[in-house]
């Protein structure tokens, strides 16, 4: 047999067009990810690895092929061991890529791992395994989260590449798409996303591809002695899997209560809904839209107007999902030495520390104000907590804010106008290409932007300039949660236009339009400093949660700016962004009348972030609808009554040929039924020279089927070659030496092959495929 493999076609046993395939369709599989985390920078490493695996797989084959080729044996004794230094190469070269991409600090020319960077690389993978524990969906795209997804789908697309080329079973790897697909389906809320089935279902139609096409280089090579060999039938049983997975699967998505990777894997979750989520958008929507209030901490500052309290930055921007948090790639603990967030120039800026008291905080980000340069946690260590310089923000490794106390320093910036007017852009900057980063905006954005700023002004002209649009009160810009139902499509479009909105709209729009301008830009959530209390701490509640915009200024750091329009007894003073807005007793309506203007100016109900505002429409409580389930039922019995059409067809087919008895008939069963059980015979052989192979092979497992054997080929012989009147009719002889063949042929099978041969029978399926073939429209060729 393994002379038989080597003859193969290249194309079967390992050719480019497989491999290719196999990396085109994992990373289309890979997709079904994008649900799962906030933000694609984990895509990045991800196509990276499946790339390795995939093109170097298929260069390292090529390499052995020539090898081969050039041996003066024609088998040469090493080729099959060598064969082995394929996967092994796949997974150095995965190492490869992991170590530049997460720890190129101690690998050797940044690039070959070393012992230092693959120890490296275990600590990170460990971290992403207590992430896993700690974040909800869609999770925070942190190192080691991304690490660990990444060795994962490496996995996935080394099976999958075993499987489909030196396996020769491309169609199989569909199993390893559907584990991809199966991640969003246990972990995200609600419903799962289209791409995370249509990707898979692409990836998966690119293997059958592969599968087919390997097939029909074999047939062309080979001829059609195993016509619909053991390639197909994988392809067409993983097929009906994948679609009845496909159409089951969704129906069971409603019932999945909690979005946290944890729960979807396995493991328990540490958030409980209210400032425990990880994802900082969904926790602030949640925190603004709560009836009563929550105390979340005290304060205590060494300064009267302490400032805000950050919690995370968000610096990327995309027009379909808005701002989101990119990777947060901080691996210093907290207890590092020397200042955490220094100021470029210290001068114009403060001193402050304070001792915050967790009250019903639970979150992994640490509130601190701006520029900290220590951080003490008491109650927990603290090379649990991890600093993030570029997002100066602090978040733990298996830890909360729940039950701690924790004291920090921190050096305010206050710079004067003057100095934030003197400030340069400085072109080619890495900072400032990050922090202008914007997709293709909506038309009506980008000329807004351009009315509003002039390329000739300074940095801080062109902020001040964005600021004025929304606290200047003659725009007519108002805070509330209650807001209108957009025409355009773009949520930015929309807000700028109907210019109602809260916190996050506010700060998210000033943003892009701050970028737009030309100047670095994000979103920062966090609190207002909360209020003054009996004993002169203040107490940050729920109420407080917060989000504002901050703009680089070379030489002097991130500024925030406030663009919402907020109560006075909440709004940080900034010097440099003084308000123009004003503040009256107007009430803000539940339900606004579409055709009235809005406020010129936000009134004291409107303009509080605590105020509670009843949705436009009341949102029924989710429940668990019949559709789905029935829907699902009926595809799947609909592709289960598809998958037994071959089982009835080949029924049929075996009885009308026993009763026809004759001996053409039962000749053209006996080979059917070879056929089904995946017994490989010669197709250009005589009667005679099959039946002499199939006796040697039924010799050793049941000896008296060989005479039945040769019974059956000599009135094969007779009923071919003899005169017409010398053919033999049917005879009950046939039959029962038909019988006796195909029972010593399922005894010498394997139970797998017993029951492919019933459900999935080779037989028929190149009969149809032959039909179909046959009957396919041909281009005429020309004359």
């Amino acid at each position: 047999m393994s002379g038989q493999v080597d003859e193969l076609p290249r194309a079967t046993r390992g050719g480019p067009g497989t491999g290719i395939a196999v990396a085109v369709a994992v990373g289309l599989g890979a997709l079904a990810l994008d649900p799962v985390f906030a933000a694609r920078t984990w895509l990045l490493p991800v196509t990276m690895v499946v790339a390795a695996v995939g093109l170097g797989g298929v260069a390292l084959r090529a390499l052995l092929d020539r090898l081969v080729d050039s041996a003066a044996d024609d088998s040469p004794w090493w080729s099959g061991p060598a064969r082995l230094a394929v996967p092994l190469g796949q997974v150095a070269l995965v190492l490869v890529v992991l170590t530049i991409v997460f720890t190129p600090e101690r690998a050797w020319a940044g690039v070959l791992p070393t012992l230092g960077s693959l120890a490296d690389l275990a600590g990170l993978l460990g971290d992403g395994t207590a992430e896993i524990q700690e974040q909800a969906t869609p999770a925070l795209p942190l190192t080691g989260l991304v690490a660990l997804t990444t060795v994962f789908v490496a996995l996935i697309a080394l099976a999958v590449d075993l499987l489909a080329v030196p396996a020769r079973q491309p169609a199989l790897g569909g199993l390893g798409l559907l584990v991809l697909y199966c991640v969003p389906v246990s972990t995200v809320i609600g419903e799962v996303a289209l791409i995370s089935f249509a990707a898979p279902a692409a990836g998966f139609a690119v293997l059958l591809w592969a599968d087919q096409r390997a097939r029909l280089v074999g047939d062309a090579r080979g001829g059609s002695g195993s016509p619909m060999g053991t390639g197909t039938l994988p392809a067409l049983r993983t097929g009906v899997v994948a679609l009845v997975a496909g159409l089951l699967v969704p129906a069971f998505v409603p019932m999945l209560a909690e979005g946290s990777l944890a729960a979807g894997l396995g493991g328990a979750g540490t958030g409980n809904g209210v400032g425990t989520s990880l994802d900082p958008v969904a926790e602030m929507a949640g925190q603004l839209t709560l009836p009563e209030p929550i105390d979340l901490l005290q304060v205590d500052a060494s300064v009267a107007d302490p400032g805000y309290l950050r919690s995370v930055s968000l610096d990327e921007y995309s027009g379909d999902v808005g701002w989101r948090m990119s990777n947060l790639d901080g691996q210093e603990s907290i207890a590092t030495d020397g200042p955490l967030a220094p100021l470029p120039d210290p001068r114009s800026s403060r001193a402050v520390t304070a001792r915050v008291t967790v009250l019903q905080h639970d979150d992994r980000f640490l509130p601190l104000l701006d520029s900290p340069l220590s951080v003490q946690v008491l109650g927990s260590e603290d090379e649990d907590w991890r600093f993030d310089p570029a997002a100066r923000t602090v978040f733990g490794r298996d830890v909360t804010t729940g039950g701690l106390a924790y004291r920090f320093t921190a050096q305010q910036p206050q710079p004067s106008t003057a100095e934030l007017t003197a400030a340069p852009l400085v072109p080619g900057d890495p900072l400032v290409e990050r922090y202008t980063a914007l997709p293709e905006l909506d038309p009506t954005v980008t000329a807004l932007a351009d009315q509003l700023t002039d390329p000739a002004q300074s940095p801080y002209e062109r902020v001040r300039a964005v600021l004025g649009l929304f606290t200047d009160p003659a725009n007519g810009f108002a805070y509330s949660l209650s807001t209108s139902q957009g025409t355009t499509g773009d949520d930015l479009a929309d807000f700028l236009r109907l210019k109602r909105g809260y916190c996050e709209q506010y700060a998210g729009a000033m943003a892009v339009l701050v970028r737009a301008a030309g100047v670095p830009a994000r979103v920062v959530l966090g609190y207002t400093p909360g209020q003054v209390g009996e004993d002169g701490d203040r107490v940050v509640t729920t109420d407080d949660a917060h989000a504002w915009v901050e703009a680089w200024f070379a030489g002097i750091g991130w500024i925030p700016f406030d663009p919402t329009p907020i109560a006075a007894d909440r709004a940080v003073e900034l010097p440099w962004a003084p308000r123009t807005d004003g503040v009256d007793d107007a009430p803000d309506p539940a339900t606004p009348d579409a055709g009235a203007p809005l406020p010129a100016a936000p009134s004291a109900e409107l303009d509080r972030d605590d105020q509670y505002v009843p949705p436009l429409a009341p949102q029924a409580a989710p429940q668990q609808q019949l559709t789905p389930w029935l829907l699902g039922a009926a595809g799947s019995l609909v592709v289960l009554a598809l998958a037994a059409v071959p089982f009835a067809v080949r029924r049929s087919q075996r009885a009308a040929r026993l009763a026809d008895g004759r001996p053409g008939a039962l000749w053209d069963e006996l080979l059917a039924t070879t056929a089904d059980l995946g017994t490989e015979l010669p197709d250009t052989s005589t009667a005679r020279q099959l039946a002499l192979e199939l006796a040697q092979r039924l010799a050793a497992t049941d000896p008296a089927a060989v005479p039945a054997v040769r019974t059956l080929a000599l009135a094969q012989e007779r009923s071919v070659y003899g005169p017409p009147a010398a053919r033999p009719g049917p005879d009950p002889t046939l039959t029962q030496a038909l019988t006796t063949v195909r029972r010593a042929l399922l005894r010498s099978s394997s139970r797998g092959q017993r029951v492919r041969a019933a459900v999935w029978p080779a037989s028929t399926l190149a009969t149809a495929a032959r039909w179909a073939a046959a009957r396919a429209p041909r281009r005429p060729r020309p004359a």
